[in-house]
């Protein structure tokens, strides 16, 4: 089955449950600069940690927690909200709040397995092939202050 059809039926299952859908990205660099990144197993591509605000969490909350769940990330200084954007590519309620969190600290490698086939820092100059266009259009939009598409 196509990466994007997965996505699109994982989806399809949260639209049922819940009418609108709301997650996280989040731009997390370590005290070098260098941005963490994932390679899911279900969906081409990499990309920012994020995922899902659980029923009951902040979305603060929901960022922490999928950075650890993602990359075993912890925070080091607090997280900035810089955008909260329409992802209409997943479906037509879905949004994204994106933080950005500087001096992230990894305490051990996520191994691969289940939801993450592959993870790590990147140089954000030497960015892998096949990061995401969403990911690349939110690091350019970080990098020249804006302006901030309100599409994800």
């Amino acid at each position: 089955m196509k990466a994007g059809l997965k996505l699109r039926l994982f989806h399809l299952a949260h639209v049922l449950m819940r009418p609108m859908t709301l997650g996280t990205r989040c731009a997390a660099y370590d005290e070098t600069g260098r941005i963490f990144l994932v390679r899911h197993s279900y969906i081409a591509g990499w990309h920012m940690p994020g995922g899902g605000v659980d029923p009951g969490e902040t979305i603060e909350e929901g960022m922490r927690r999928e950075l650890r769940e993602e990359g075993n990330l912890v925070l080091a200084d607090p997280p900035r909200l810089v955008a909260l954007y329409f992802n209409d590519f997943a479906s037509r309620r879905d949004h994204v709040a994106f933080y950005v969190c500087r001096n992230v600290r990894q305490t051990e490698a996520k191994p691969a397995g289940g939801e993450i086939a592959e993870s790590g820092f990147f140089d954000p100059a030497a960015l892998p092939e096949e990061t995401s266009p969403a990911t690349r259009r939110r690091l350019a939009e970080l990098a020249s202050d804006g302006p901030f598409d309100p599409y994800w």
